[in-house]
């Protein structure tokens, strides 16, 4: 019998990478998100917004009773400065990195929890390591990080895994739907929000391909045993385990170098 699989953010992407990999695998897929994929696909689809409570409950409807495990892909990004960012802007991040991830969470633990199942959760490298002129993203990726350990643990009796992949930079269409901001240059912070954001869009134009980060996903649903975290690619792993050794100053000078 098939695994069944939940997997939001699948319109494109990570999820709809992962979503396209596991049904072409034999697995039961269940794909949501707020717009359907541009691309081909054969696995369920719906339409869902996670940050709606009635959405999420209509959406819960069509699932069978046990579910083995959840993937939650969603995620959007903002960027700019945090002196020219608005709360509107704040809040709806928020909503659909952190608020919409619990909603659909906490809705599918009873169905996870006959299954003994999974949650993997997409954090992000820059959940670790702060990125000027992202705060916001990084914001709730570190959020999603600590959800994850501590579901984690609430969950453990019950058998249900719970871990959080970290990817680095992926080239996906994250690029180009990414929120700009109003102010990209004035007299005050001059030309480093534009210089900012152009080497963020120039690493991940060179970034992992999803289907890369799909297959991590896949090797950990075949795991016996999750890790708590799971960073993707070398060059990231080198650069969260050097985060958490240097000093916190030296990290923090490196980071302005870059992106700063």
């Amino acid at each position: 019998m098939s695994k069944t699989v939940v997997i939001s953010g699948a319109s494109s992407g990570i999820g709809f990478a992962t979503a396209k990999l596991l049904e072409e695998l034999g697995y039961c897929v269940y794909g949501l998100s707020r717009k359907y994929p541009k691309e081909n696909f054969k696995f369920n689809y719906h339409l869902c917004d996670i940050t709606n409570q009635s959405q999420i409950d209509e959406f819960i409807k069509k699932l069978p009773d046990s579910i083995d495990v959840l993937i939650n892909c969603a995620g959007m990004g903002v960027s700019g400065a945090v002196e020219y960012s608005l709360e509107k802007e704040v809040k709806h991040i928020f909503d659909v990195n952190v608020i919409g991830q619990f909603l659909l969470t906490k809705a599918l633990i009873p169905r996870l929890r006959l299954s003994k199942g999974r949650i993997i959760n997409i954090g992000s490298v820059a959940g670790e390591i702060s990125i000027p002129f992202q705060t916001f993203y990084s914001m709730t990726k570190a959020a999603i990080s600590s959800f994850s350990e501590g579901l984690r643990i609430e969950l453990k009796p019950f058998n249900i895994q719970v871990a959080t992949v970290l990817p680095g930079d992926i080239k996906t269409d994250f690029t180009k739907n990414r929120q700009m901001p109003l102010i990209l240059e004035d007299e005050v912070y001059q030309n480093r929000i534009k210089n900012s954001l152009a080497r963020m869009a120039k690493d991940e134009e060179n970034g992992m391909s999803p289907l890369f980060v799909s297959k991590v996903i896949l090797k950990m649903i075949k795991k016996k045993r999750m890790p708590v975290a799971k960073t993707v690619g070398i060059n990231y792993k080198l650069i969260v385990f050097l985060k958490r050794i240097l000093p916190k100053s030296l990290v923090s000078y490196i980071i302005q170098k870059m992106y700063g």
